[in-house]
C-alpha cells in the first residue's frame, strides 16, 4: 500500500490563504523561521504588508510575496492560480485557511453573504487544490493543509451553511488524501474548535445575536497551539487534526452517536438558547 513521502518544514515554500489575520497570520509566523519562501494571500493589502514587514524584520533572508486576492471572486481566483502556474512557483505547501461564517438562520440571511461563504469555504478550497496540484507534484514531497472546523462534524442550527461547508472540506480532504498518497502529496484537514481570532466578530451580523457559546470554554484552544498542532499533523500527513483533547473527544462522539440522538441533542440546545 503506498505511503506518503516524509516531509520536513525546513526550507519549505508555502502559500497561505487568509494570511492577513487570525490563524493565517499565525501560520505565517510559525513557518517563517523554517520556510525559505512564503506567498501570503488575502484581500486586505495593508495587513498583508504589515505582516511581511514584521516577518522580514526577524527573517531578512525569507522570500515573502504578498498576493492581494478576493477568493470569493471566481475570476480573481482563476487569475491567482493561472499567475502562479505561469511563473512555475516552487510551492510545496498549500494552506487553504481562508474562510468565513454567518451567525443566524438561513431564512434571515443575506443571500450575498451565503453565496460568498460557499465561494470561499468550498469552491476556493477545491479550485486552489486542483489548480496548484501540478506545482505541488512537481516539487514533491509536498503538503496540503485544509482548514475545516469541529462544526463540520454536526448540523448546527443558526450556523447551518458554515457547518455544512466545513463538513464538505473534511470529506473532500479525506478523499483527496487517498488520491494523492502515491503522488508524494500529503493532505491534512485541521478541525479546530473555538479559538481567539476575529472570526466571531466577522460572522456576527449587524444588529444580530451572537452565537451560542455554552461549552466553548472546554473546547477553546489558543491560536498558537492550534497552528503548532496543525503543522505537526501536516508534516506527518495525518488525515485529520482535532487540536485539544476535548475537541477530539467531541468529534468522536458526533461520529458515534446515532443520528436521531444527535438531532435530538442539537434541537434541545437550539430551543433552550
Amino acid at each position: 500500500m503506498p505511503t506518503v513521502t516524509p516531509f520536513s518544514l525546513l526550507g519549505c515554500r508555502a502559500l497561505i490563504t487568509g494570511a492577513s489575520s487570525g490563524l493565517g497570520a499565525e501560520f505565517a509566523r510559525q513557518l517563517a523561521p523554517k520556510a525559505s519562501a512564503l506567498w501570503l494571500v488575502a484581500r486586505r493589502v495593508e495587513l498583508l504588508q504589515g505582516l511581511r514587514e514584521e516577518l522580514q524584520a526577524t527573517h531578512p533572508s525569507l522570500m515573502i510575496e504578498v498576493l492581494v486576492c478576493d477568493l470569493c471572486d471566481p475570476r480573481a481566483r482563476r487569475e491567482l492560480v493561472e499567475g502562479l502556474r505561469q511563473r512555475a512557483c516552487s510551492i510545496n505547501v498549500l494552506i487553504n485557511n481562508a474562510g468565513m461564517g454567518d451567525y443566524g438562520s438561513v431564512a434571515t440571511a443575506q443571500w450575498s453573504k451565503l453565496e460568498a461563504m460557499m465561494q470561499l469555504n468550498m469552491l476556493a478550497v477545491v479550485e486552489l487544490s486542483h489548480g496548484l496540484m501540478p506545482l505541488l507534484e512537481a516539487h514533491a514531497p509536498a503538503r496540503i493543509l485544509q482548514v475545516g472546523s469541529l462544526a463540520g462534524s454536526m448540523p448546527l442550527p443558526e450556523f447551518a451553511l458554515y457547518a455544512a461547508s466545513k463538513g464538505f472540506v473534511q470529506q473532500f480532504s479525506e478523499a483527496l488524501a487517498i488520491e494523492c498518497c502515491a503522488r508524494g502529496v500529503g493532505v491534512t484537514c485541521l478541525c479546530p474548535g473555538p479559538t481567539a481570532t476575529e472570526f466571531s466578530r466577522q460572522a456576527k451580523r449587524e444588529q444580530g445575536a451572537d452565537t451560542d457559546r455554552r461549552g466553548h470554554g472546554l473546547l477553546r484552544q489558543p491560536p498558537a497551539r492550534v497552528v503548532a498542532l496543525a503543522l505537526e499533523g501536516m508534516r506527518r500527513a495525518d488525515p485529520c487534526v482535532h487540536p485539544g483533547l476535548a475537541v477530539w473527544l467531541l468529534s468522536r462522539v458526533c461520529r458515534l452517536l446515532p443520528v436521531s440522538l444527535l438531532r435530538a441533542v442539537l434541537r434541545w440546545r437550539y430551543q433552550s438558547h
